[in-house]
């Protein structure tokens, strides 16, 4: 028995990281066929001539156009690419195809932003073949059922395996194990490891350490010296002794944020110019969320005064919601709490974090009325229906005819998603764990 337990405990464990290629783009040329063939670029307003490059085709990408550019640096760069605005709606709905696809593998994933995750298929392999095996067949079902493309990283831990994604793309399998990483992670270059930033990879190169073999191979109280508790975490990476499980399907959404914000055509000075302008992006944020089935735990707002001094509050709520008139007060009372008006403001954001799956079942609160809150529920749906017939402008509050210049700021297209970080969701304590282990 004592045999059979300790054959058991070295089993190792099958991590992939699945990453679509090109994401947004991709999804793009999928429902614009028409635009094949010539360099794409999603992002920004064209024909406002603003904004940056979210995400590029490959044709734009061997022209030289990078992610974060501005627009017309793009058009610099390649002169008949084409832009289009970003969808993220789409790009969501995507992503959750793409999760039904893993689920047939495991219910280990662990989304890294839309378009990358994680999956530990070691209970799957018995079932379904090894690693590579798993991941060919992943890479073909995305072709086949999506229409679109993944790089797939294969290794024994999650760093290693999204190494490999990034190693070959697109459309490729790459198998990180432990007889050949040294060949392959080894030589890349540091900064092509997880949390390596450029001022990271600046200070490595000043100490002679340009390779993710070099970096493996240094001194770890010497990056403790360099970057604090980051430098024994970025030694853990290297050398391919990261442990941190990939969390369990759950009802977090893949994205922690959906949130907008907009600098106002004029300076805000009152309370109502703030509760129009608030209340044009709680719509938007909440319709999103409605479209996507997400509710949020945490409302955000940020605002930027008329000199240029910024900050941002939070606030927990008592329950998940996506229902506007909720998302509205919770902005406005941390408005009320936080700003003194000494002076105007020219910036405001509403943001809905920590999201969850709209669907997932809550407990009642007792100090809530929930037949009130289905009232507000079935008016948003009814209000997002009218707008999708007939237009974003086809139904409004009575509050926006009190100033029709900023009631028609378009909250709707200056939207922001913002990812989850490799810290979070349970990564933090599994590191923490590992460095008291050293």
């Amino acid at each position: 028995m004592a045999r059979f337990q300790k054959e058991v405990t070295k089993i190792e464990r099958c991590i992939l990281h699945s990453d679509m290629n090109n994401c947004y783009a991709s999804i793009e040329l999928l429902h614009r066929p028409e635009m094949r063939g010539t360099p794409l670029a999603v992002g920004g307003d064209p024909e406002a001539r603003h904004g940056i490059v979210l995400a590029k085709d490959l044709l734009a990408k061997k022209a030289g156009v990078k992610t974060g550019m501005a627009l017309w640096q793009a058009r610099q760069v390649c002169p008949n690419i084409q832009f289009v605005p970003p969808r993220m709606d789409l790009y969501l709905r995507f992503s959750k195809m793409a999760h039904e696809i893993y689920a047939e593998y495991t219910n280990l994933q662990e989304p890294f932003g839309i378009d990358e995750s994680w999956l530990d298929v070691t209970d799957s392999v018995s079932l379904k073949g090894d690693g590579e095996k798993i991941a060919q067949e992943i890479r073909q079902r995305f072709k086949r059922e999506l229409g679109v493309t993944v790089s797939i990283g294969v290794s024994w831990n999650k760093i290693f395996a999204k190494l490999g994604s990034d190693y070959r793309k697109p459309d490729a399998v790459t198998v990180i194990t432990k007889e050949n990483f040294h060949d392959i992670v080894w030589p890349l270059p540091a900064g092509d490891l997880l949390y390596v930033g450029r001022s990271t990879q600046r200070k490595l190169y000043n100490c002679g350490i340009c390779t993710i073999g070099q970096l493996a191979q240094a001194d770890p109280e010497l990056l403790h010296k360099l970057f604090g508790k980051m430098g024994y975490i970025l030694s853990v990476f290297a050398n391919g002794m990261d442990q941190t499980p990939v969390s369990t399907e759950n009802s977090s959404a893949p994205v922690k944020s959906i949130g907008n914000s907009t600098t106002t055509p004029r300076d805000l000075v009152n309370e109502e110019d703030v509760k129009i302008v608030v209340s044009i992006l709680a719509e938007s944020v909440s319709a999103r969320l409605r479209d996507n089935n997400f509710a949020c735990q945490v409302v955000e707002i940020s605002i930027r005064d008329n000199e240029l001094f910024s900050f941002t509050r939070q606030k927990k709520l008592l329950m998940p919601t996506n229902i506007t008139n909720e998302i509205i007060s919770a902005a406005m009372d941390l408005f009320h709490a936080n700003y003194d008006w000494k002076k105007p403001i020219r910036s405001i954001g509403v943001r809905g974090c920590s999201l969850v799956d709209a669907a997932v079942p809550i407990q009642l609160s007792l100090f809530m009325n929930e037949q009130k809150r289905e009232r507000m529920q079935r008016m948003d749906n009814t209000v997002d229906l009218i707008r999708r017939r007939f237009g974003f402008y086809a139904i409004q509050r009575g509050l926006m005819l009190n100033d029709r210049g900023l009631s028609h700021v378009n909250a709707r297209e200056d939207h922001t998603i913002h990812p989850h970080g490799y810290m979070e969701r349970g990564n933090r304590t599994g590191i923490e764990q590992m460095m008291i282990g050293r």
